[in-house]
């Protein structure tokens, strides 16, 4: 082993970034879970130290919460964990909490993902070279959980989005887990940190998986090791007084992904290209951009992070994908939901001028759910969808997907999964 004493660079839990040139100790936490596995995965985690490519930060051994067989069902907390925890449920937002454990996992040398496991919620490191911090290789995923009366959890499709990080991996040529690997671990992650899940009517748990190239390389080129990791952290409705459409404006001088890029995908990369223009559009009062294509600048694409659907009539139309929109969970499940409702689905090129003649548009995402659309100004012409009527189609849609998400209407499409 090869071992790199240099200068190394800190990501904090607090989004702060710091440089050390020693390798930083953390403070020991006793853990008194009590974990008891006997599936296929192993959850351990195996500390690795010096390494010249990176590290998950020193964890002691109170902290690594090891077991070489326990059952989901047989998962069990102390006090402190079953309690709720000491939150304001009502004011939570859309931002970052320190919630109790993640979730990580490491490559092996022969390309498989094996000894993932539960650490607390703490700092990681990276070496300087680390393919994700110079080239970007990484894809992420959203999910939610949502708390019952009963106190069960409900999961959304935890398959499609293990699916959905496979052919991202395979589009930034890395590994990737299997779906049962990815829904395990989304399991034990939840469930590890249960206490953080809003109760109902007042949230759902936020859950980000993130697949990297942690490994270094100086030259463009794969990285030899890979990381994934899952951290959660509760949010709000984004509903709390009633359905708040939004403003959105088209963006004439930037774009949001090319053919042959890797817009079909949730690279990081795509995001960090939206902040110049949605910056400047949430400046002059907006809530988002709308992107159109690469080649004519006519037909629509999507906003920053979801998908557009215009409603005229019993039809609702949206763009079809062609390899640079997002084929969302969200987006599919509202497709499925308006078929078994009657309407009429056509994904198709869709054009700027249809925005002017339509009765209702919203937007969907994974972690926006549905978000109706009051208006869209383009160029300098601006159309309200308010003085259209209400958004009677986006409410009926919503309330049908957020039915079957919290529990509240019977599952019949068979999407859910539920945690005890």
């Amino acid at each position: 082993m090869v071992h790199s004493y240099g200068i190394f660079f800190s990501i904090t839990a607090n989004h702060l970034c710091s440089y050390t040139n020693t390798i930083p100790t953390t403070t020991t936490t006793s853990t008194t879970a009590l974990l008891h596995h006997s599936s296929s995965l192993k959850f351990h985690y195996k500390r690795s130290f010096g390494s010249s490519s990176s590290l998950l930060g020193p964890v002691t051994r109170n902290q690594a919460i090891q077991s070489d067989s326990y059952s989901l069902r047989q998962l069990k907390y102390n006090s402190q964990t079953t309690e709720l925890a000491c939150r304001s449920w009502d004011n939570l937002g859309f931002n970052p909490v320190s919630t109790d454990y993640m979730y990580t996992m490491k490559c092996s040398e022969e390309g498989g993902f094996s000894d993932g496991g539960l650490q607390p919620f703490q700092s990681i490191q990276l070496v300087p070279s680390a393919c994700v911090l110079n080239y970007g290789q990484a894809v992420i995923e959203d999910l939610k959980a949502y708390k019952k009366q009963d106190d069960s959890i409900l999961l959304f499709r935890p398959e499609e989005y293990g699916l959905c990080m496979r052919i991202g991996a395979d589009r930034l040529c890395m590994p990737a887990l299997t779906i049962e690997q990815f829904v395990e671990a989304v399991k034990v992650t939840v469930l590890a940190n249960r206490r953080w899940i809003p109760p109902p009517d007042k949230g759902f748990l936020h859950i980000r998986p993130l697949l990297m190239g942690s490994g270094a390389v100086l030259g463009v080129k794969s990285a030899h090791e890979f990381t994934f990791l899952i951290y959660v952290t509760p949010v709000g409705n984004y509903f709390v007084e009633g359905m708040k459409p939004i403003n959105l404006v088209v963006e004439n001088e930037f774009h949001r992904a090319t053919s042959g890029g890797v817009g079909n995908v949730k690279a990081i990369s795509n995001y960090a290209s939206n902040l110049k223009a949605q910056a400047a559009a949430k400046a002059n009062g907006f809530y988002d951009v709308l992107y159109l294509d690469t080649v004519h600048s006519r037909y629509l694409e999507e906003t920053s992070t979801a998908n557009i659907f215009i409603v005229k009539d019993k039809r609702i139309s949206t763009p079809v994908l062609g390899g640079t929109i997002q084929p969302g969970i969200t987006r599919k499940s509202i497709i499925d939901i308006a078929r078994s409702q009657g309407f009429q689905i056509e994904e198709r090129l869709v054009s700027i001028e249809e925005l002017f003649d339509a009765d209702e548009v919203f937007c969907v995402g994974d972690s926006v759910c549905l978000l109706p659309v009051c208006s869209i100004t383009y160029l300098d012409k601006r159309v309200s969808y308010k003085e259209k009527g209400t958004s009677a189609v986006s409410q009926q849609l919503y309330l049908a997907l957020t039915g079957i998400q919290m529990g509240l209407t019977e599952d019949k499409m068979g999407w859910t999964v539920v945690l005890k």
